[in-house]
């Protein structure tokens, strides 16, 4: 069942969110740490009641198996683009148990659905080039590259 987040999800939650930092420190350190959290349990209360933060849930036996933190995106017009109402995809992640088992679609699937009954123009989401198997994911359920986020590191950090 998907369903939007409930105070009562906030702990599986944040054992998806130490899946998602795993992932990132692996391919890049110099960025993520190994250990920490993204958000307070406190901060996680505040973002599921806020409607312009939407986060949705996947539940299976009581379980989270997967989250989709949205944050609500309004563009005024401007003398070169258009008004537009996005929805942003912060954070979607499938418990590492089940992967592959088609979760992730599902929940993007809704969350699309969600979307579109609610007026959005698109979705978007940033993807690390460092995580071949979201870009490959995301690909494989019709996103396509919109923009780029290119760096040159030119310090050490050390």
């Amino acid at each position: 069942m998907i369903r939007k987040a409930e105070k009562k999800d906030i702990e599986g939650i944040e054992v998806l969110l130490g899946q998602v930092l795993a992932v990132h420190h692996k391919g890049r350190p110099d960025l993520f740490k190994e250990k920490g959290a993204k958000y307070r349990s406190s901060e996680l209360e505040d973002i599921i009641s806020d409607e312009k933060t939407p986060v949705f849930v996947y539940i299976e036996n009581e379980k989270v198996l997967a989250h989709c933190f949205c944050q609500v995106v309004d563009r005024e017009e401007t003398g070169a683009s258009f008004a537009r109402k996005t929805l942003f995809i912060d954070d979607l992640c499938v418990d590492e148990t089940v992967r592959g088992h088609h979760i992730g679609k599902a929940m993007y699937e809704f969350v699309k659905t969600w979307a579109a009954t609610e007026g959005f123009y698109n979705i978007t989401l940033h993807v690390w080039e460092c995580n071949p198997d979201a870009v490959a994911f995301y690909k494989s359920i019709g996103m396509k590259v919109q923009q780029y986020t290119m760096e040159e590191i030119i310090e050490d950090g050390d």
